[in-house]
Formats: C-alpha cells, structure tokens, sequence
C-alpha cells in the first residue's frame, strides 16, 4: 500500500479558500479528496487518474474546488475557494495503484489506500 499524508487543513471564514495537500509515499494511478462531516457519511469531492489527467468533482463543489496533482513530487492538492460552512469536515485523500472505471472514481470503496485526514472547519 502506498503512504498518503494531508495537510493544509484549518479554519477560514465563510467566503475564505484553503489549499489541502496530499503527498504520497510513490506514484499511484488514482487519487481522490473525500470528506466525512460529523454524523455524515464519508462523500467523495473531487478525483484525478494521472493516465489522462482526468478530473471529476462532486456537483456540491464544482466551480469552487479544484484538484490538480505534480506528478514529480507524487502530490495531489485540493484548492477550495469561496467555502461554506457546510464544507466543514475532515478531508481525506486516498489513493489507488489501478485505473478506476470512472463512475466509480467518487466512491470510497474503490480506493485501497487512505490518509489519516485534515480538518477544514468554515464559520459563517
């Protein structure tokens, strides 16, 4: 398994961004941000399969998030602009060695590896 490990997490005002992190320890095909509010369950935002750098968002942060990657330094990233409180939850980033059928690249269970989270917590 492949070692993930997030940072950038914090606490912003409602309208704020934040930059989220996610550096693994090697290369891997597939690697996604969820998040899990409390009381919630976990809920996939956004992808990115590095064989054709393609991207898919969750509908609740399309035109607020975006996710790229450096494939040089293995690192995926998460920027989120203009953040609501209901975006308040630990982030997760996950990781898979194999392409992912792409309606399946938001949800939890198609991704074997797993960071330990990043809190984002936004107040209105």
């Amino acid at each position: 398994q492949v070692q993930l490990v997030e940072s950038g997490g914090g606490s912003v005002q409602a309208e704020g961004s934040l930059r989220l992190s996610c550096a693994a320890s090697r290369h891997v095909t597939c690697m996604a941000w969820f998040r899990q509010a409390p009381g919630k369950q976990r809920e996939g935002v956004a992808s990115h399969c590095s064989t054709s750098s393609t991207t898919y968002y969750d509908d609740s942060v399309k035109g607020r998030f975006t996710t790229s990657r450096d494939n040089a330094k293995n690192t995926l990233y998460l920027d989120m602009s203009s953040l609501q409180p209901e975006d308040t939850a630990m982030y997760y980033c996950a990781a898979d060695q194999f392409l992912i059928h792409p309606p399946s690249r938001l949800r939890a269970g198609a991704y074997s590896s797993w960071g330990r989270g990043t809190q984002v917590s936004v107040s209105s």
